[in-house]
């Protein structure tokens, strides 16, 4: 069996491979599923132009191409303490467990001559998006509630439909 420091420096190696590759940064991630790796990801938001594409959420999309979109009962590793988007995308996944080795105040002190404000920027983020979307001003507007809900309505209704006909 594979243990957690072991699945661990596979992380950190994959990071460190990510030096060498132009337009990657040195965040990496796993998914592990009963000790064996199902999924791996490396942050490539310059390499393809996409603030979503850090290494936890392409590790999870890594493991979803291969086991579905349900990832319940695995665990992420990864090399840095994730954003809220990852941790989102973690739960969202069923992820179990995250296991993460640098700390954000770990992350910003070693990155403090290339981002200065990196635990900021992130700190504030979380704080931003944790909050109900009608207590955000000028960042989130509804319009058009009843025709999507009534699509929704319609759909949930198809899927009642279809799962009593089987």
């Amino acid at each position: 069996m594979t243990t957690p420091t072991e699945l661990m420096d596979t992380v950190i190696e994959m990071s460190r491979g990510a030096l060498e590759t132009p337009g990657q940064r040195p965040f990496a991630a796993i998914v592990v599923r009963e000790g064996r790796i199902i999924g791996r990801g490396i942050n490539r938001v310059a390499e393809r132009s996409d603030p979503t594409a850090h290494g936890e959420v392409e590790a999870i999309r890594d493991a979803c191409a291969s086991h579905g979109p349900s990832l319940a009962g695995c665990d992420l590793y990864t090399s840095c303490e994730p954003c809220i988007m990852c941790v989102a995308a973690a739960e969202l996944a069923g992820i179990s467990r995250i296991f993460y080795a640098a700390s954000f105040a770990g992350a910003g002190k070693a990155l403090a001559p290339l981002w200065p404000d990196f635990v900021p920027r992130y700190t504030a983020a979380q704080a931003h998006v944790c909050q109900p979307l009608d207590q955000r001003p000028d960042r989130a507007i509804q319009i058009g509630e009843e025709p999507a809900t009534a699509i929704l309505k319609e759909w949930a209704q198809r899927m009642a439909d279809s799962a009593q006909k089987t």
